[in-house]
């Protein structure tokens, strides 16, 4: 098959711009934890390439900027660390990238390719033509606000990142933004709930020598507000 063709086949299986601009405003228009601010949001297909950039604001500027690279940063991440039968949000990154973690220097690989991020006119950022969109992003980040995508068949299809708040609350949001899409079918993961297998995990604790705390499973994410750990252990489960 022609790579135009393979091209078009990714893009009709992933959700488009619109499609993502009606399911983040709906998780953003919900109590998630945070400052209650307007998100970005970026999809990726299996290869990286952003499908779609888009945000909840009445425009580009009624959310935080840097968050609009950061949004495909995650989505980025999310798709580059998942694999078929297990899923990593980002969020799950956080205490394995940090000093002395299994993963410590991931958050430094896999650069962002600021060529694709700044590139084109400002005014479409978000819309359907955003200048990211069919470009690969690359980037590595590591809490909340990242999660694979997984469809009705349990295919792994890409990842989707939600950015512009607390990244609890961003975590909250691409979730319930994920579930409205119907791309939640999560095989496995290393949250240790099998109904929310991806979720974001708090078991991290002070610990002597140790600034940033242990966690106790080694997946943990700092909390941000009691809020939003309530909400995420409520979050909707998978299919």
């Amino acid at each position: 098959m022609p790579k135009s063709e393979i091209d078009i086949v990714a893009a009709k299986q992933l959700p488009s711009h619109g499609q993502l601009r009606d399911a983040l405003l709906a998780a953003r228009q919900q109590a998630n934890g945070g400052f209650n601010l307007d998100m970005w949001g970026a999809i990726v297909d299996r290869d990286g390439v952003v499908r779609a950039v888009a945000f909840t604001g009445a425009n580009r500027g009624d959310q935080w900027p840097g968050s609009r690279v950061i949004a495909a940063q995650k989505a980025n991440t999310a798709n580059a660390f998942s694999l078929p039968k297990l899923a990593l949000s980002t969020a799950n990154l956080y205490s394995v990238t940090q000093p002395g973690g299994s993963l410590f220097g991931l958050q430094a690989s896999n650069p962002v390719d600021t060529s694709v991020a700044y590139r084109g006119d400002p005014s479409d950022y978000g819309q359907q033509n955003d200048p990211m969109v069919g470009a690969r992003i690359g980037g590595v980040n590591v809490f909340g606000g990242g999660l694979a995508l997984y469809n009705g068949t349990g295919e792994l299809i890409g990842a989707l990142g939600v950015s512009g708040d607390a990244s609890c609350a961003d975590h909250n949001v691409a979730w319930r933004t994920r579930h409205t899409l119907g791309l939640d079918y999560v095989p496995a993961g290393v949250s240790g709930d099998k109904s929310r297998p991806d979720n974001i995990v708090f078991d991290i604790t002070s610990a002597a020598e140790h600034a940033i705390g242990v966690s106790a499973s080694g997946w943990g994410h700092p909390a941000c507000s009691p809020a939003a750990t309530t909400i995420a252990s409520q979050l909707p489960v998978v299919p």
